[in-house]
């Protein structure tokens, strides 16, 4: 019988986050692509065994899943590195995209080609996977999940490693015994209320309405939570996220400093980091862009507090809203002082950044993980009705 390895992954607008087998393996990857060539030039072929995996993602993609096969792809850093690199266009669906899919097998593939359960035959991995991942709230709302699963179930998916440390000549062969698409504001209930053998660590929250706005890279999802239950009616979902403001971030920098930064993910590095945050080099000269980044977060921080505002209205009863995502890691400052300064609403960030980020893999863990041990119980019960 095949095995199949849990996989949690949350390919967010940023970056991909997933966790593999037992929360024993991580994988972090900016969501960036670049379509490429198969003999990419290396300085220092030789010493290629040498660097770094994840600086050098490089492979070539076949999948039905796919618009357009069979491309050959840098992913994540080593994508940055070039003029022609892809992110994620705001008012996109992330279930309609190529680049959903190829950094989603480009992380299942690293996984597999390092797990010693999927045997290699010939330089072939073969591999199956129980998935569990997510998409925004409006997306499942309008039906896309479904789309977006039955492109990935009951096909076979490869990914052949191509310029790429360790893994060069390998091929990965992917298959799903099961996914699961849960919607992205209850996942992130999922896991302020459970642990990860889905025990409840938080009593107080499951009889409250509460909210939970997850701003993301191109959008924000608001999940109303009543009764532990998100209430469809009320969810709502803005194309509006943080990836916009970072672009203009990006340019204006450009534009004044003459600086090019490669990609969103450094911008955010500017705004995030403990040490210079807010500064970058000219010339070799150390210069604060604070002005640059206030004023254009501040403008989405008044946008991102509006939408609060208006589900607030209409969910009078709520009793408290919890910040998540990537982009709320980004805007809390700002957010915060709006709140402090207008309504005074009952919000809630998480202090530790790491923690919202990795919120949605880590529910989609949990919630994969349980539905993976109910149906290994359903089938022993089922053998054993059958065996009498």
């Amino acid at each position: 019988m095949t095995k199949s390895r849990i996989a949690a992954v949350d390919v967010g607008n940023d970056a991909l986050k997933g966790i593999f087998g037992k929360l024993e393996n991580e994988l972090y990857i900016p969501n960036i692509v670049a379509p490429d060539s198969e003999d990419r030039p290396v300085i220092g072929i030789e010493e290629l065994d040498k660097k770094d995996v994840l600086d050098n993602i490089h492979i070539r993609v076949h999948s039905p899943a796919l618009e357009e096969n069979g491309v050959i792809y840098r992913v994540g850093n080593l994508a940055t590195k070039t003029s022609n690199s892809q992110e994620l266009d705001p008012g996109s669906s992330k279930s309609e995209e190529d680049q959903t899919i190829v950094m989603l097998l480009s992380a299942l593939a690293l996984d597999a080609v390092s797990e010693a359960d999927f045997k290699e035959k010939n330089g072939v991995v073969d591999a199956t996977y129980t998935l569990g991942t997510g998409l925004p709230l409006r997306e499942v709302k309008e039906g896309k999940d479904v789309g977006y699963r039955s492109g990935l179930i009951g096909s076979v998916h490869q990914v052949e490693f191509l310029v790429t440390p360790k893994y060069q000549g390998k091929k990965v062969n992917i298959k799903f015994e099961e996914i699961k698409v849960y919607p992205e504001g209850f996942a992130a209930y999922i896991n302020l209320v459970m642990d990860n053998d889905l025990k409840v660590i938080n009593k107080e929250l499951l009889d409250k309405q509460i909210l939970i706005q997850d701003i993301g890279g191109l959008s924000t999802d608001i999940a109303v939570i009543r009764n532990s239950n998100v209430d469809d009616d009320k969810a709502q979902g803005f194309n509006l996220g943080v990836s916009e403001s970072l672009e203009q971030i990006r340019e204006e920098i450009r534009s004044r400093h003459g600086v090019e930064l490669d990609s969103r993910r450094d911008v955010v590095d500017i705004i995030t980091r403990n040490n210079d945050r807010h500064h970058i080099m000219v010339k070799g000269s150390r210069t604060n862009v604070h002005d640059i980044t206030d004023h254009i977060l501040l403008e989405l921080a008044k946008k991102e507090y509006r939408f609060l505002r208006n589900v607030w209205s209409k969910n009078s009863q709520s009793e408290i809203c919890y910040f998540v995502g990537g982009g709320s890691a980004v805007l809390k400052d700002y957010i915060k002082a709006l709140n402090n300064k207008l309504d005074g609403f009952n919000i809630e960030f998480f202090e530790d950044e790491q923690e919202s980020i990795w919120m949605m893999s880590n529910a989609y863990y949990k919630l994969i993980t349980d539905f993976a041990r109910n149906n290994k119980q359903d089938n022993k019960e089922k053998q054993a009705a059958e065996a009498k």
